[in-house]
């Protein structure tokens, strides 16, 4: 009697601990998956064409690059700035690619959950441009600006992939001072590598070039309250604690990367609000990927949705770079 309760002790012993680690196993699969599908994208996901009502299926990151450049315009409530800033943007990139006959581009408009009639504007310029040259992205909820900048990137189909403001701030054509840095570098970068027959494309190249309004630092000191520069002198000390020293403006919404940088730097990116421009920082320095700072012209936009609890969050944001990369709860993968 002992022996065969013994033997179903043993055996219900087992089947837990078979229970156990088959739940482990399923965990693991499951967070690899979804991890996989945060850093990647869906596959399944598309873009409307307004025109024919057809379906278009998303580019992704990982594919060959099909245009020169791609422009990434997070919008949320933008329905009256949006208008002015894309047809400055159009404007530019059609006078150019008429110029230039190489000159491809797209413009990727994600619509983070906008409440008002946001997507409706954008569809409008949809029509008007194809959808092979402007596109536009539905969240379906609000993310943040970083998880819309992030979900652009990884659909975007350019060689070169800039990202700016719905609000049109910084001037347009300064696009070109960010392209030169990335020309001059890669440039250099074929010269000294010449032990290969094959030169690489423009988009193989791992280079991050970031606008910058840290010239404009004294006037902006001159002219807001106090209260305003004390809160930004504050948060600087702690993106530097968060991120390091390097890069002076890091919250400029003007940044350039090329298709192999924005690969890895996105694939691996966390934030989804206010702080993702400091971890984009963070990456370039775990990845080797070198940074440039350039001025921009730039003009404060009315209609600003930063707030004081945006300024906390701000800083939570910020502890949590430092804790999830420094105690390796967040994972990069190269």
């Amino acid at each position: 009697m002992g022996t065969m309760a013994g033997l179903g002790e043993s055996a219900l012993s087992f089947s837990l601990l078979l229970s156990s680690l088959v739940l482990i196993v399923a965990l693991g699969a499951a967070a690899f998956f979804l991890d996989h599908i945060r850093r990647v994208g869906y596959r399944d996901s598309f873009f409307e064409d307004p025109s024919s009502l057809s379906k278009v299926p998303c580019p992704s990151i990982f594919d060959p690059a099909e245009k020169y450049i791609s422009l990434i315009i997070p919008a949320y409530n933008e329905e009256d700035r949006l208008p002015s800033a894309l047809d400055e943007t159009l404007n530019y990139l059609q006078h150019r690619s008429a110029a230039e006959k190489s000159f491809s581009y797209e413009v990727l408009i994600v619509d983070d959950g906008s409440r008002d009639h946001t997507s409706r504007v954008a569809f409008d310029y949809v029509k008007k441009y194809k959808i092979d040259n402007v596109r536009v992205l539905l969240l379906g909820k609000n993310h943040g600006k970083g998880e819309a900048i992030r979900k652009g990137m990884l659909h975007s189909r350019g060689e070169l992939l800039l990202m700016l403001d719905a609000d049109g701030a910084t001037k347009l054509t300064d696009l070109e001072k960010l392209e030169s840095q990335i020309q001059t570098f890669v440039k250099s970068a074929r010269k000294a590598d010449s032990s290969t027959d094959c030169s690489p494309r423009l988009s193989d190249f791992e280079i991050a070039v970031f606008g910058s309004r840290a010239h404009l630092e004294k006037q902006a000191l001159a002219t807001r309250k106090w209260y305003r520069n004390f809160l930004m002198k504050g948060f600087h000390l702690v993106v530097l604690l968060a991120a390091g020293p390097g890069i002076r403006d890091t919250q400029c919404g003007f940044k350039m990367f090329t298709r192999s940088a924005a690969r890895k730097l996105f694939t691996n990116m966390r934030l989804k609000r206010w702080c993702f421009d400091v971890e984009l920082v963070y990456l370039c320095k775990q990845f080797g990927i070198p940074m440039v700072e350039v001025a921009v012209n730039w003009t404060e936009m009315p209609g600003s949705k930063v707030k004081l609890t945006s300024i906390v969050h701000m800083l939570f944001e910020l502890v949590l770079i430092r804790v999830g990369y420094g105690l390796g709860i967040w994972k990069v993968y190269s």
